[in-house]
């Protein structure tokens, strides 16, 4: 943490870098790092950093000779920072792709890696926007401006893994280098909030007298972020609903696709849930709900009745990202009764059903039916409750903080030779407050695997992979070991996986791996830290959603 000595006002610089000005720029990064190296308070100021190098070049570009005094305003500005370098990051991305920018922000699915950095900048200005506008928001607790930047820094990730598919290109590497250096700066940002506010706000969650702290709830209700008008959508009978629109193939509501129904969902007044009723039916669609469409809900006839069915895939050429046959980035989307389908098949390596990067959503009685990578839980705060989700490899992945609570999870018979891992946690800075965390939930094989025992609690995708079963039963299929190693032994220092209380056949945890970052049975205290109240602020949001959940460890 930083005092208030670490922010002092600069001494005048004894080094001076003055050069002919036919060589400046030959040598400008060399005259940035020789200033920074002398400047004392610049070390300092960039102590709880992980990108020195980026955070002094930041704090040169202040062009003062008096840095920033107290933690509060040196985060200020490195977020305004970091703002403007995002425009700059947005502003190359259209140029290298003109046509990209209008497509990412249409229902349809983008098309193309540079369509998905577009769509993910447009998400990344929004949450930078959260936290320099965060005073007017009047945000519940800290961990709202934790998420915003963990959301942020992961969509420079996924816009850098979708690039990678591409073939190998000058734009290819400018974009890349544009979107790492950006990654960067958000990293140093969240880093310097996390120093100063970490233990603040680790103190008051779990203070009940405080305004974060863990409530206990009933059974029968929702995360607090849930409205009570919300509550009364998510688990009204269908008779009860009001719908912006209707959606049935024979004609009998507003609209025949979905498509079409989400078209008009603009001109709408603001406020409240933008409610689409689809009727049964299967509809072979891909969909895309941007950042600027919030508060979308979907309500279907139930698993199995109202079906959303896409067959993008990496084999034929999408990224893993376009390939999901329904994409949500506007916070607040909610679906209730629907089956999400990607049918590309075991072969076609990353398929995604749903993908979702929507703060304080709600996935509830819904069926999520794929192979890899099924289910992407993108980023920010989800919620899944009485969900089914099939998958072969990766089938739950990504860098959200999710909560998985009385949901079925099945590993399906993989492709010729390949094992099965249900997770694929994507944190890739220790600062993030994400992770991937199945309370009471029954993990097992689906009726087309049996036999063997190829299926394993997850593999870390990325350095800071977190993931915790608890409470749960875990049936036969999963092998002993529990956890298999992505590469070597990569990250298996610095991930953290967890099991607390769980049943079943498949539970007992004297044949796990013997890893570093493998903490076995965690204790209750930790376990806590994982709940619905505690890891996703749940308590704030989702009693007004009208789901159930339970905020706290069960028993």
């Amino acid at each position: 943490m930083y005092t208030m000595a670490s922010f002092s006002h600069a001494k005048p610089r004894s080094k001076k870098c003055s050069v002919p000005l036919t060589l400046f720029f030959m040598i400008k990064l060399f005259c940035v790092a020789t200033l920074a190296a002398t400047e004392p308070s610049i070390s300092s100021a960039c102590k709880a950093t992980f990108y020195k190098a980026a955070c002094e070049s930041f704090l040169v570009s202040l062009k003062t000779t008096a840095l920033p005094t107290t933690p509060q305003e040196l985060f200020d500005l490195s977020v305004h920072y970091t703002l403007k370098q995002a425009h700059s990051a947005l502003d190359l991305a259209s140029v290298l792709s003109p046509s990209a920018h209008s497509n990412a922000q249409t229902h349809l699915a983008p098309t193309g890696a540079m369509s998905d950095c577009i769509e993910l900048l447009d998400d990344t200005l929004d949450q930078l926007s959260n936290v320099i506008n965060r005073k007017n928001n009047l945000i519940r607790s800290h961990s709202d401006v934790q998420t915003w930047l963990s959301a942020a820094l992961t969509n420079q990730e996924t816009c850098i893994e979708s690039l990678q598919n591409i073939k190998i290109s000058e734009e290819k590497g400018v974009m890349v280098s544009t979107a790492r250096n950006l990654s960067h700066h958000i990293s140093n940002s969240l880093a310097i909030y996390v120093s100063h506010y970490g233990t603040e706000d680790a103190n008051n969650k779990f203070n009940p007298s405080s305004s974060g702290g863990r409530k206990l709830l009933s059974g029968s209700g929702f995360p607090s972020w849930v409205s009570a008008s919300e509550r009364k959508l998510l688990e009204a009978p269908l008779g009860e609903i009001k719908p912006q629109a209707v959606v049935a193939k024979d004609g009998s509501g507003t609209h025949k696709t979905i498509a079409e129904a989400i078209g008009v969902l603009g001109s709408l007044a603001a406020g409240g849930k933008n409610v689409i009723y689809i009727k049964a039916g299967t509809y072979k669609e891909n969909l895309n709900f941007p950042t600027k469409q919030k508060n979308v809900m979907l309500v279907g006839d139930g698993k199995g009745k109202t079906v959303i069915v896409g067959s993008r895939n990496a084999a034929d050429g999408s990224s893993t990202y376009e390939s999901a046959t329904v994409g949500a980035m506007g916070d607040g989307f909610m679906a209730r009764g629907i089956t999400f389908v990607n049918s590309a098949g075991p072969e076609k390596h990353q398929a995604v059903a749903l993908r979702v990067g929507s703060d304080r959503s709600v996935i509830y009685q819904c069926s999520i039916e794929g192979y890899q990578d099924t289910l992407f839980t993108l980023s920010k705060r989800q919620f899944y409750r009485d969900t089914d989700i099939y998958g072969t490899v990766d089938f739950i992945f990504g860098n959200s903080a999710v909560v998985f609570q009385n949901c079925n999870i099945f590993a399906r018979k993989p492709s010729s030779g390949s094992r099965n891992y249900v997770t694929a946690q994507g944190r890739t800075d220790p600062n993030q407050n994400t992770g991937i965390s199945i309370h009471n939930c029954k993990i097992g094989a689906a009726s087309d695997l049996s036999g063997s025992k190829i299926t394993y609690l997850g593999r870390p995708w990325k350095k800071y992979s977190r993931t915790v079963i608890m409470q749960s039963y875990i049936d036969g299929s999963i092998n002993p070991a529990g956890w298999y190693p992505w590469s070597g032994s990569f990250a298996l220092s610095t991930l953290y996986y967890g099991e607390y209380m769980n049943s079943g056949p498949g539970a007992s945890t004297s044949g796990r791996v013997h890893w570093p970052g493998y903490r076995g049975n965690i204790p209750a205290a930790a376990a806590e830290t994982f709940t619905v109240g505690s890891f996703i602020d749940g308590n704030s949001w989702l009693p007004s959603t009208g789901v159930s959940f339970d905020s706290g460890l069960i028993g």
